[in-house]
Order: C-alpha cells, then structure tokens, then sequence
C-alpha cells in the first residue's frame, strides 16, 4: 500500500472526526492508487438499466408486470427488458433474509426520529458532492421542489427499509427498482444536453455517486442516529448494512462499490469524502431550499407559524451542523444556533438513556418496533394524502 492520504474535510471536525475516535477501528485512510481506482467507476453508467429508457417511454406495461409477478408471467418480453429482470431476480449468493428481516427491524424501531438524520445529514450530507448535485440542480426538482422531493425521499426510503418489503414484488422491491429506472430517465436526458461538461462533472449519476447515496443512507444514517442517542449492537449495525447491500445491488450498483461490512463501509466513505465531497454554490443553493422546506411547516399559521418555522430551521440546522462540522455547515451557510444545538445534545443525552433501559427491560425492544412502525405507516398515510405521491415515479421519469 502506498502513502496515506490526510483525513478529508468531513473527517476532521463535527461528527465525523467523533466517529474516527469512537466507531472506526484502525486507519481507513486510502492512498492515490485507491482513489484512482475508486474514480474510474465515475465514468460508469448502468448500461442494464439505460437500454429500458426508450422503452419504457413508450408506456410498456411488460414492465410493470414483470416487476409485479415476475419476467416469467411476461408472454415474448422485449430481449433488454427480459436480460434486465433475469439479472434482478438472480438473488445473490451473500443475500441473507433473515440479515435483511433483523436490519429492517432495527430500522424502524427508530421511528420518525430515523427522518431526522435522514434529512440533516444524509440528503444535507449529500450536497456537499458538487459533482453529484449538478444531476439534481440540472432537472429542477430538488431546489424548486424542495419540500416534496425530501418527503418522496423519506417515503422510498420507509418503502425499501420496511421488514419483509424487499421479496420480489414486495414494496421495497419495486421502489428500489423504479427508481433506478429513474436514474436511467436522468441520466438519458443530461447526456442529452450540450452543456453537460464531463471533464469536470464526470458521467451523470455515475455509479460512485449511486455508491454514495448509498452510504449516505445506510452508514451515515447509523451514525446519525447513534449520535442522537440511539443504541444499536454491532450485529444490528451489520444486518442494517447487509439490506443497504442488497438495495444497492438492486439499483444496479457494482459489485465491488457493496460494502460487505462495517468497515468496507467506513473506507469507502474516506475515499467519498476525499474525492467527491467538494461543495460548490449549487451545493449551497441546495442547502437553502431544503431549510426553507424545514421552514414550511409554519406556512400559514400566523405568528404561531413563525415560531415553528423557527424552531425546525434551528433545530435542523444544529443537527447537520453538529454531524458535518463547522466548516461545512458555514459553506451551506446553515443556521448557527448554540440554544438549537444544545437542545440537540440534551435530546441526544435523553435518547441515550433511555435507549440503555430498553436494552435491558424484557419486551421493550419489539414494543418500540411495533411503535416505531404504527409512526412511519402514519407518516406514509399523511404525506400521501398532502402530496398526492406517485408510488411509480412517473412524474419524474417524464420530467427527465
């Protein structure tokens, strides 16, 4: 192995230098050969996936049939579309359910606090990947629909992490699937345009980012909740990231960018970090339009409304403030509110204690995961009912 690299920017304050103290074992640190082979998998797309976008324009309901009942029910299916489900439905061999029943569970026992790191640290988290936001900032749907964009995120993510969601056309399934069609349906249309610069953007959702969010939404989110307090035991932390193994798989992520582990997963965030966490103004312009969704929830509500506005502007702003560090936070130009942020640290204190309890009162581990799923199945209930969500992402596919 050659020279060490120094620690990236994410790694040296905030949460994430707690996480090389307290969570990761050894030196993660990689060097230039590693970073080089990591960045080849930028010029990678998902040729599997891209050849489905001028058929599934067209409206093929082959597709949704296969992805229901299988690619067996599908009477002559077009060849692309028959190669794609044959791969899908050839489960790997490392696939354990049970893995994937216990990950899930641990999952949902965090209820609707898990949306909270969700927001302010995996989605907030991911903006400081210029390269990766140039895909979002180029459709329009995140910065000027910023508020529906984070609850359909927040929606797939309770799809796909649901226990016993993620059999073959089960919810979880199906999500994961659709929206790596909707990748293609992007990546179609920025490689359509003329000013996509690939010299400094690389391929459009190329599979180091999809690599990315994938860590964003298994490793980081761990880490997020474990530093507001919630308590997992290492085979939880395991199993949690053997489902984020399987989902990434189903979206067509490469094999060798799966972490198999704990510790592939912290080496691969080090190298993420090095190589793609490198904010830009659209980074910035993407932060501020997901703290004025957070700043929504007082919309019409006179003064009362400017006191929760307020309140969720702060109180977001001091978690992803508290997890990425001040250097980041102060690029964003997130909020910066000591009151917020020692709220989040008491909070933090009382999730942790009671956390030790119920590890150790017979019982209250599965009745904080009944009580955590009635949460995420009332979320779903309410956010469809606001929103009007399409669960087959349509919407986006013809946006793109």
């Amino acid at each position: 192995m050659g020279e060490r690299l120094p620690d990236p920017e994410l790694f040296r304050q905030g949460g994430f230098r707690v996480a090389s103290r307290l969570f990761i074992e050894g030196d993660i640190r990689g060097d230039e050969r590693q970073v080089a082979r990591l960045r080849r998998f930028a010029q990678r797309e998902d040729p599997a996936a891209d050849v489905l976008v001028p058929l599934l324009r067209e409206g093929r309901p082959e597709f949704e049939q296969a992805l229901r009942q299988g690619i067996d029910s599908v009477e002559n299916p077009p060849e692309e579309l028959e190669a794609f489900f044959r791969n899908v439905e050839a489960t790997p061999y490392w696939v354990d359910r049970d893995r994937l029943d216990r990950g899930a569970r641990a999952i949902t026992r965090a209820g609707l606090l898990g949306l909270f790191p969700l927001g302010d640290v995996s989605l907030m988290g991911g903006y400081l990947a210029s390269r990766a936001t140039k895909s979002l900032v180029g459709t329009g749907e995140i910065e000027y629909k910023a508020a529906r964009r984070l609850v359909e995120t927040a929606t797939w993510w309770i799809h796909v992490t649901t226990p016993g969601a993620l059999v073959p056309g089960g919810r979880g399934y199906e999500s994961a699937l659709r929206v790596r069609i909707v990748h293609a349906h992007v990546r179609a249309a920025m490689n359509r345009r003329k000013d996509w610069d690939y010299a400094a953007w690389d391929r459009p959702v190329n599979q180091v980012q999809t690599a990315g969010t994938l860590l964003l939404f298994s490793l980081v989110y761990v880490f997020g909740t474990q530093l507001l307090g919630l308590r997992y035991t290492a085979r939880e932390r395991a199993d949690i990231l053997h489902l984020w193994r399987y989902v990434g798989w189903l979206m067509g992520v490469d094999e060798e960018l799966l972490p198999a582990g704990e510790d592939d997963a912290w080496r691969l965030l080090w190298l993420l970090a090095s190589t793609e966490f490198i904010p830009d103004d659209d980074s910035k312009r993407l932060a501020a339009a997901l703290m004025k969704a957070h700043a929504g929830i007082g919309d019409g509500r006179g003064a009362l409304g400017k006191v929760l506005a307020h309140v969720s502007v702060a109180g977001h702003g001091a978690i992803s403030r508290l997890l990425l560090g001040k250097t980041n936070a102060d690029f964003l130009e997130l909020p910066d509110d000591p009151i917020a942020q020692a709220a989040v640290v008491a909070a933090a204190g009382v999730n942790f204690a009671a956390e030790t309890v119920r590890r150790v009162v017979p019982g209250a581990t599965a009745l904080q995961e009944l009580i955590g799923a009635a949460g995420r199945r009332h979320y779903l209930r309410q956010v469809t009912k606001v929103f009007g969500l399409d669960p087959t992402y349509g919407r986006h596919m013809k946006a793109a």
